[in-house]
Parts: structure tokens; C-alpha cells; sequence
């Protein structure tokens, strides 16, 4: 799901963002760092840009049926109201 190429970026940054007295990472915590990150990343449960725009898709194709079903139901509510008013001044 997410870019191994983009977690090593963000490891690197973070790694950056140690100060320079700390010394050299070890691998093994720059591996930490990472598992971390990782755990965190899949914790959020992301989605892919390509996943985000096919619901947005799905969701305007939605709404457009929506709104074409509310105009339907209103225009059948005003039918009925106007063949129920003129059936009761008939009686």
C-alpha cells in the first residue's frame, strides 16, 4: 500500500532530524525508526491516491442518482397532492 521508497524518505527525515552530537544511527535503530513509522502508517489506514478518486467518482455518480430520485419523488408528491385536491372538490 505504501511506497517503500517513501517510508525510507521519512526514516531519512526523521533520522536528519536527530541532532548531529547523538552520534550515527545504528542500523538497528534506523530499523526501529522504520518498523515504527511503518506500524504508525498502517495504523492510519490510509488509502491510495488511485482508491481516494474512484470513490469520489462513485460518490458524484451517487449524488447525481440522488438528486434525480428527489426531483422524481417531488414531482410524484406534487401529482399526487393535485389528483388528491381535485378528487376531494369533486365529492
Amino acid at each position: 500500500m505504501f511506497n517503500p521508497q517513501h517510508l525510507d524518505g521519512i526514516v531519512k527525515q526523521v533520522l536528519d532530524a536527530i541532532p548531529a552530537e547523538v552520534g550515527q544511527a545504528p542500523e538497528q535503530f534506523k530499523a526501529q525508526v522504520k518498523a515504527k513509522i511503518q506500524q504508525a502508517l498502517h495504523e492510519m489506514d490510509l488509502v491510495t491516491r488511485e482508491e481516494f478518486e474512484i470513490q469520489q467518482q462513485v460518490l458524484a455518480k451517487t449524488r447525481a442518482k440522488l438528486d434525480t430520485l428527489e426531483a422524481k419523488l417531488a414531482a410524484f408528491e406534487q401529482a399526487t397532492e393535485a389528483t388528491t385536491s381535485s378528487g376531494e372538490q369533486s365529492v
